[in-house]
Order: C-alpha cells, then structure tokens, then sequence
C-alpha cells in the first residue's frame, strides 16, 4: 500500500504538485546536519554567500534523511522497472549529475534537489504517461539548473538563521537545534516559486522533452492533467489551495500548448 510521503523543507528541491489533503510538512528522527555549512554569529553573511557546495552538500544530507523516511522502490518492482526505461540512459543533464527513484506514496508529486537527485512520487507515475511524467522530471530539473532551488534556500536560512544569530557568542561551526532546524523548514514550506521561476521551469521541461525525443505536447499535457485535478479536489485541500494561489496556472497550460503548436508547425 502506498503511503503519504513526509515532505521537509520541500521548496529547497524545487517540488510542484502534491494531491494530498493533509498538512505533509514534517520533521523525522533523524537530523539533517546543516550546521556544517553554518557558522554561528555570521548566520546572516553565511546565507548571502551559500556556494553551489553548501547547497549540494544540505541537499545530499537532505536526501539521505528523506529516503530513510520514505518507501523508496526496489529496481525488480513495477514502479522500479519504468524508472529504469524512463531514466536508465540519464546520467547527467546540463552538467548536474542526476541520479533517480521512486517513492511508493499516493502523492502526486516530484521534485529534484541541488545535489542531483530526482524522486517521482508513484501517485504521479499512476496517473501520467511515461512522456508527461518526464516532462515533469524535465521541469523540476529546471528549477536546479536555474538556481531557483538555491535562491529559495538563501532567502529561507537568511530568515530563520536571523532569529538566532544576534544570540550567537563565537564563530565556532555548530549544528543547528531541533528549533532552528524547525525555524529553517517552516521558512522553506512557506516559500513559493515566483511566475517567472515556474514559466522558465515549463520551458525547461518543454525542451528536456524535445532533446529525449519525447512528444512536444507533454509538458501541456502534464500541466493540464494537474489543472484538471485542482478542479476536482475538495476545496480545502492542499492541492486546491495551491493552485487557487496561482491565479496564472491556466496562462501557463495555454503557453505549453502554444509552444508545442509552434515546434509542430516549423518541423513540418
């Protein structure tokens, strides 16, 4: 049976879509050592000048916590074999070194973190074609490739390191509290991607579809598909919220389509 999937700090992998009714943000047993690349009393400069390493290195600790606390599928499963069609010649994309899995949870959800790592959530693979389902791979990777994951880390540690840098009493590197771990992920589950952000996402994921020879409609496809199930979910859920939030969503299905009209037109 498929589980929820215990999301933390999700906005840092650049994650889109979830069905799920329920609040999914949460903190697990295990600590995520982002002390290492935080020095105390300069909280505020470290965030500034977090490098592409800072960000891979809280990415990686972030993805070993979230495969600990998530049902990631073995490769002799239903779900591991179609990963290992869709993804198995990936190796690296744009110079970012990706690596992929499959959580078995009824979220319909993906998202790619700064280290390189790709999680599809089985409740997106059961309701999309193989095509949309990288398209949506393709977008989320586009969120790393353009910073946007990096950006919204900044702008999340900046504002909860603020809370506790002016108690700070040396410049000794510490590991960050339960509540400052607390303070980071509520920063960063209230962060939003802008319209820019996700319109440049959906062009990525438009032209990762078209270098893997996938069908130029799904990227409009998937975002449609995703519109449509806004429409039907209850009102006060997640996925409604979020979509009722992001007045330009239909804007962006429309744009797909026009898009993928016109790579249809010049290569006739």
């Amino acid at each position: 049976m498929k589980k929820q999937i215990l999301i933390f700090a999700a906005i840092v992998c650049g994650m889109t879509y979830t069905t799920t009714a329920y609040a999914q943000f949460k903190i697990g047993g295990k600590k995520i050592n982002v002390g290492k690349v935080v020095q105390a009393g300069t909280d505020a400069a470290k965030a500034i000048t977090l490098s592409d390493a800072d960000i891979a290195a809280m990415s990686k600790e972030y993805m070993q916590w979230m495969d600990t606390h998530n049902p990631l599928t073995k490769p002799d499963t239903e779900y591991g074999k179609r990963l290992e069609k869709l993804t198995g010649h990936i190796k690296e994309v744009d110079g970012l070194k990706v690596n992929f899995g499959v959580y078995e949870v009824i979220d319909v959800n993906a998202f790619a973190c700064g280290d390189g790592s790709v999680r599809i959530c089985a409740g997106l693979m059961d309701i999309m074609t193989d095509d949309e389902v990288m398209a949506v791979v393709g977008h989320e990777i586009g969120h790393v490739i353009h910073t946007d994951s990096k950006d919204a880390m900044k702008s999340a540690y900046l504002r909860s390191a603020v809370k506790n840098a002016a108690g700070a009493a040396s410049s000794t590197v510490s590991k960050l509290t339960d509540s400052e771990l607390g303070a980071m992920a509520e920063a960063l589950a209230g962060a939003q991607y802008s319209q820019k952000q996700e319109t440049e996402a959906d062009d990525y994921g438009f032209e990762f579809s078209i270098k893997n020879n996938l069908n130029p409609y799904a990227m409009y496809n998937a975002l449609n598909k995703l519109l449509e199930l806004s429409a039907e979910a209850p009102k006060e859920s997640k996925f409604q919220k979020m979509f009722s939030s992001h007045p330009d969503t239909a804007k962006r299905v429309a744009r797909a389509k026009e898009k993928a009209d016109e790579y249809m037109k010049n290569k006739q």
